[in-house]
């Protein structure tokens, strides 16, 4: 039991990481009224003008670049916790997977105030990771990048392309959304609970499902453990190069996709079968890049002050705390939204990124606050506690 409770040095460059992925997400969510769409009637035409503009950058800067690198550093996570297991000679996939059954019950706390949760996908897939882990670095990135391909898609392409018969999706989802967004407008509390965890459930991972996010999970999951494998995160020569690597070719293969992807809505226009694949597969393919250009340049911009800039290790105590900040973050977030809250769901994009701002701004307080006291955040404790229970 003292080996286990060894202290374990942390990678502060991922805690930073990770905190400015979900300062991110919060932003995002506020500008989506965390799954509450209304669109907002600007009566001053520069304010919508304004409005707009914020939209199209935080859509492209943001939207599925925030979640993609929060996905791959929880399989980076996966690695270190198995590695630091296997260092102090303590058998660990079977508590990891007891561990993601932990998170299902922290996915259905979350799932009870917004409708939006990922942590239940998480917890599936995690069990996923175990079963790759003992596989060899070559097949986890062959399998890794097949997934991040999205080759299911890619099958209904040419299906569209051959006028064969495949099984239609993508559109149920939105049967269920349609009867959450009555009651996130005027519901009571209560009715959004129940709302929530029902229709929310439904709509939210048959969303997540039809949208191509279990081939990206689990994809950027791997691409994580990987990460970790070859010691990605430490200040080394070789790690550095790497970072280098990585950085200018999802830069150069962006401009490819991000073309393809502004052209092919007009070629396969009418083409519904041949539209929705290729509008999963080509974003999913340009968000990875995006988002691993994004995070070299974090991290390079990291090791090249030595130990990070002041605006990046801002986030760090905001990281250490992501699975209290993240679920706090939508209690937060739709008392402020909903109609039996604030009902600020109105709201233009400028407000909720003013929203997002003070959401973020309390909680890094509140995470500096408390792990000046504590070594972990409360839910992060609780989890760990239970992970290791006998």
């Amino acid at each position: 039991m003292a080996d286990k409770e060894k202290k374990t040095e942390r990678i502060e460059v991922v805690d930073a990481l990770r905190g400015i992925a979900l300062f991110a997400i919060i932003i995002l969510h506020s500008c989506e009224h965390y799954n509450l769409y209304y669109k907002s009637q600007d009566s001053l035409s520069w304010l919508a003008a304004i409005d707009k503009g914020i939209t199209d950058m935080t859509w492209f800067m943001l939207a599925g670049k925030a979640f993609s690198i929060f996905s791959f550093l929880f399989g980076l996570s996966f690695f270190i916790q198995l590695d630091n297991a296997a260092k102090r000679g303590i058998p660990f996939r079977g508590r990891f997977v007891w561990r993601m059954f932990l998170l299902v019950a922290f996915s259905q706390l979350h799932s009870l105030f917004y409708n939006g949760d990922i942590l239940l996908l998480y917890a599936i897939l995690g069990i996923f990771l175990v079963s790759m882990s003992r596989c060899s670095t070559r097949t986890v990135l062959i399998t890794a990048s097949i997934f991040i391909l999205q080759p299911v898609e890619w099958i209904r392409v040419i299906c569209a392309i051959l006028q064969l018969n495949f099984p239609e999706y993508g559109n149920h989802w939105f049967t269920f959304f349609e009867l959450t967004q009555p009651v996130l407008v005027s519901g009571s509390f209560s009715e959004v609970l129940c709302s929530n965890i029902t229709h929310g459930q439904l709509y939210g991972n048959l969303w997540q499902i039809e949208n191509g996010r279990i081939s990206q999970i689990g994809g950027l999951f791997l691409f994580g453990m990987v990460a970790g494998r070859i010691a990605l995160f430490k200040n080394t020569r070789e790690s550095i190069a790497i970072w280098k690597r990585i950085t200018l070719w999802a830069a150069l293969l962006f401009i490819p996709f991000y073309t393809i992807r502004m052209i092919y809505p007009s070629i396969a226009a009418g083409n519904n079968s041949l539209l929705m694949p290729l509008n999963i597969a080509i974003p999913s393919i340009c968000n990875f890049l995006f988002a691993a250009m994004l995070t070299g340049f974090f991290v390079l911009l990291w090791y090249d002050k030595g130990n990070g800039y002041y605006i990046q290790r801002l986030f760090i105590p905001f990281g250490k705390m992501s699975l209290t900040n993240y679920i706090v973050q939508s209690i937060i977030g739709v008392c402020i939204f909903y109609g039996f809250g604030g009902g600020l769901y109105k709201c233009g994009a400028t407000a909720c990124w003013l929203i997002g701002i003070l959401v973020f701004a309390i909680l890094l307080l509140f995470s500096n606050l408390w792990l000046s006291k504590h070594k972990h955040g409360p839910l992060e404790w609780i989890w760990k506690k239970l992970t290791w229970i006998k």
